[in-house]
């Protein structure tokens, strides 16, 4: 069957394109924020774009093999997998490549590609911008990417004030209450975190059904346990005797959101110790940032410790992504005002080291071509007695470029 020429232009569903003018914002984008994670001392790696797949997706969980697109390697026959997650790149990076370090800081940016859309408003070709910390178990590790993660949505322009919302769980307190519950069935816990993980009340007390005492109850709670501070005390009075395991992790979200809280008085907080949407990998406290009015997280991320023991090297590890695809269409661009230089078609060999010249001092110079002046211009190159100088344009009068 023929393919109909009118659709032959088309894109698959959940993947875009970046005109120029959108290009551009994301690109100052993610030159600021790589930039700016650099000052805090994280140094910039760029993992390839596909590997093989049981080093990409080995100790990565469930869900992200699922969202990885994976194709036949054909110089060795071996599956390749094209990226849809780079931190798990980036553990590999730490633990193989980096491995006589201490502590490492790692940031990068780059194209990831999902078989499906994670949400309503995600792309299936997110650009994905995030920084790793690896070497340090503690608090301040945990604060250190949080405050970095916030560091970098302000130099985006999201004022770090009451309308963004910090979103803080603990991934270890589903993992203790699932495991209180001796549910003994990996298809029965898979469900339940995927029903957790999409907060769908009917699908997970239909799930509960199945579930002897007290398992309905201490998982049924996990999606109530959410909003203010209190939540984490709350958690405690509810669930501490059945599970004395959460109490770790109870106090460590505890005094991460007391920390948290000093430095910025003025960021909302929201507890939720049923959030698991992130993946699977986590192991400690995770958290997300999101803007008024936004439905999808800015960014997000979580502690994962011990990814890389899969490539030889256990490590304390924690950091944050963001899409910035996504991150850019939440924020307006600012304009930039018309500054190129309209140079004439000519073999002028004055006026070609002219333009050499004000290329290299960092100038734009766009040539007219069929005397058509770019629209970005706002300046011109005449030839005033024998020398080639700049002028403001006249757009009123244009009609052309005369040398």
């Amino acid at each position: 069957m023929k393919q109909d020429r009118n659709y032959s232009w088309q894109l698959p569903d959940g993947i875009d394109e970046l005109l120029p003018s959108q290009a551009a914002h994301v690109e100052d984008l993610r030159r600021r924020l790589l930039d700016q994670a650099s000052r805090w001392g994280y140094e910039f790696v760029m993992p390839p774009l596909a590997e093989f797949t049981e080093s990409l997706l080995v100790g990565a969980g469930e869900d992200l093999d699922l969202l990885t697109f994976k194709v036949p390697d054909q110089l060795s026959g071996r599956t390749l997998g094209i990226r849809a997650d780079i931190t798990p790149q980036v553990a590999r990076i730490d633990a193989h490549s980096l491995g006589d370090r201490q502590v490492n800081r790692l940031c990068y940016a780059g194209s990831t590609l999902h078989t499906r859309a994670r949400s309503l408003l995600a792309s299936r070709s997110p650009l994905q911008l995030g920084a790793e910390l690896y070497g340090e178990p503690g608090l301040a590790g945990d604060l250190e990417v949080i405050e970095l993660m916030l560091s970098l949505l302000g130099e985006a322009g999201v004022s770090v004030d009451s309308s963004l919302s910090l979103d803080l769980g603990h991934s270890s307190v589903f993992t203790h209450v699932l495991a209180a519950c001796q549910t003994d069935d990996a298809n029965m816990d898979r469900a339940i975190f995927d029903a957790l993980q999409r907060k769908s009340r009917p699908d997970l007390e239909r799930l509960l059904e199945a579930l002897p005492a007290p398992g309905p109850d201490l998982l049924g709670a996990l999606l109530e346990l959410h909003g203010d501070l209190s939540v984490i005390d709350v958690a405690r009075e509810r669930l501490a005797d059945l599970v004395p395991a959460i109490d770790g992790p109870l106090r460590e979200l505890r005094r991460l959101a007391d920390a948290i809280g000093a430095r910025y008085p003025a960021l909302d907080m929201y507890i939720d110790l049923g959030e698991l949407r992130g993946y699977r990998y986590h192991t400690g406290v995770v958290f997300a940032a999101y803007s008024r009015g936004v439905g999808e997280a800015l960014a997000r991320g979580g502690r994962y410790d011990n990814v890389g023991a899969v490539y030889g090297r256990a490590r304390p590890a924690t950091g944050f992504a963001m899409d910035l695809r996504l991150l850019a269409a939440q924020l307006k661009a600012v304009a930039s005002p018309a500054s190129a230089i309209a140079a004439p078609v000519t073999e002028d060999e004055a006026l070609q080291l002219e333009i050499a010249r004000l290329r290299a001092s960092g100038e734009t110079v766009v040539v007219a071509l069929g005397d058509c002046i770019d629209e970005r211009c706002s300046r011109e190159l005449v030839l005033d007695n024998g020398q080639w100088t700049l002028r403001d344009l006249d757009r009123k009068a244009q009609n052309g470029l005369k040398s």
